[in-house]
């Protein structure tokens, strides 16, 4: 399922969206260039799930925690993870098979180490379309992300 939008607006706007749909246990996989968004589409989806904190990219300490939601909201990036052995370490399992949501920017830099079911999230630049355009490509992996498919009726 593709998405094109035209702002940072409408990427947070998709998100918002996605954190309504999402279930506890779920986990997105969020994978593009520097700058494409990722961490906006991830503030969208924290005010989906009713979360009102400030969310920024935890670039140096791996995850931020945020639980003032309906659901707990684990924010990874891992661009600076060279090993997946780092990523163990801070107790990745514990954080992913919980029943609290998953969002784990650059996800390709541990793609070894995903479980089999998740939402993939690819943002990439449309300059075709102008320099602040995005096309964002939602692809779910495994039946229980089935209920993502209501986004392409709204």
């Amino acid at each position: 399922m593709q998405f094109l939008v035209k702002n940072v607006e409408e990427t947070t706007e998709l998100g918002f969206s996605i954190g309504k749909l999402l279930n506890s246990g779920d986990i997105v996989c969020l994978t593009g260039d520097l700058g494409t968004g990722k961490t906006h589409i991830t503030k969208g989806i924290a005010k989906g799930l009713g979360i009102d904190d400030h969310i920024t990219s935890p670039t140096f300490t791996i995850v931020n925690e945020y639980d003032s939601g309906r659901l707990k909201l684990y924010h990874f990036d891992v661009y600076r993870v060279s090993d997946p052995d780092e990523i163990y370490a801070i107790g990745f399992d514990d954080y992913i098979f919980s029943n609290g949501v998953s969002i784990i920017e650059w996800a390709n830099y541990i793609e070894e180490i995903l479980p089999s079911d998740y939402l993939h999230i690819l943002i990439e630049k449309d300059l075709s379309n102008g320099e602040d355009y995005r096309k964002i490509t939602i692809t779910p992996y495994g039946e229980r992300y089935d209920y993502i498919k209501s986004l392409s009726s709204k």
